[in-house]
């Protein structure tokens, strides 16, 4: 299996990937940002950070089967409840 994108490897791209979306967060509350999009684009943000870290860093991505929900029910289900709270008190 080819583990190079435009040589570089892929784990680096989703480094980079995590760090871009984590500038996004920052520059978010930098600016003061708020309301209902920005928080679900915030959380959704968190939720992908989650996955990827999950898939490639924590060595999901190769398994199949059971062994690859927990992590996404672990953050599917707090996701949505956290959605909720904030569709709700808006």
């Amino acid at each position: 299996m080819n583990n190079k994108v435009m040589g570089v490897r892929r784990c680096t791209w989703v480094y980079l990937v995590l760090m871009f979306f984590s500038f996004i967060t920052y520059f978010v509350g930098r600016l003061e940002l708020s309301g209902l999009t920005i928080s679900l684009f915030v959380l959704l943000l968190a939720l992908i950070k989650g996955q990827l870290v999950g898939a490639y860093f924590m060595g999901l991505g190769r398994l199949r089967g059971l062994w690859r929900w927990p992590v996404f029910i672990w953050l599917f289900i707090p996701g949505t409840l956290i959605s909720i709270a904030f569709y709700l008190s808006a």
